[in-house]
């Protein structure tokens, strides 16, 4: 799905992944779940491009449904994958985590589950390698992202702000459509280690300017960052009731 002259989504509301395309090649923006490879393939020719002109794979944190392909990538075809050091070892498969799944709806999860198994999910390849990235840092990437650490769902999670894509990408750092019970719209991200601090982290991004604001679950959001975060504190506030 093309955003805009520079941004590619692939999968969908349930689990995305991004593709930012540039004179210089194209950086991807977390990998998603492992049988998204043939949405990757798809969206590449869709857009003139291939395998080959992948440059990167940046990941906002290593959770299993966002390192999907990046191992195939890396191994098969040489590229880099980059993900913050906090989150190396989770990146990796060296740390397993069990996170409280708090209020659910049997069919938002039932629809979830599915997906992740028909997507490969089930069948996770771990990263052999990784980059390690640090908040501040600008990746010497097509479209030159720029790291802002955003801890809380995961130690190493991050967002992503990529100006000639007009996006900031934010991985579980929030959500626009809860996984576990299908509500809509700006909202604190499930499976969260530490929602506090999550909630906290939100204030290193609300200033930045970019009309897309894309998370790895969910509607791609063009309403601002700013109004974004105020709708996800007062989501927080009203579960806190």
């Amino acid at each position: 799905m093309k955003l805009g002259p520079h941004l590619h989504r692939i999968g969908n509301d349930l689990v995305a992944a991004y593709l930012v395309d540039t004179e210089d090649g194209v950086t991807v923006i977390d990998a998603g779940l492992a049988r998204l490879w043939r949405d990757l393939t798809t969206e590449l020719t869709s857009m003139g491009r291939s395998v080959r002109d992948i440059r990167g794979v940046v990941l906002t944190h290593g959770d299993t449904d966002h390192i999907g392909f990046a191992e195939r990538l890396r191994r098969d075809h040489g590229v880099p994958v980059y993900v913050h050091e906090a989150d190396a070892a989770r990146a990796r498969g060296e740390v397993k985590t069990k996170p409280a799944w708090g209020h659910v709806k049997v069919g938002a999860v039932a629809g979830f589950l599915w997906y992740a198994m028909r997507k490969g999910g089930l069948r996770t390849t771990y990263l052999s390698e990784v980059v390690g990235v640090q908040d501040g840092q600008v990746l010497d990437l097509p479209g030159a992202p720029r790291v802002i650490g955003l801890p809380g769902h995961s130690p190493g999670s991050i967002a992503i702000h990529i100006p000639v894509a007009d996006a900031i990408f934010v991985g579980d750092g929030l959500t626009t459509r809860h996984v576990l019970t299908g509500q809509q719209g700006p909202q604190p991200a499930p499976f969260t280690d530490d929602p506090r601090q999550a909630l906290e982290s939100l204030s290193r991004i609300e200033d930045v300017e970019a009309k897309w604001l894309l998370p790895g679950h969910g509607t791609p959001w063009s309403g601002g960052v700013t109004e974004a975060v105020r709708a996800i504190r007062a989501a927080a506030a009203e579960q806190r009731r």
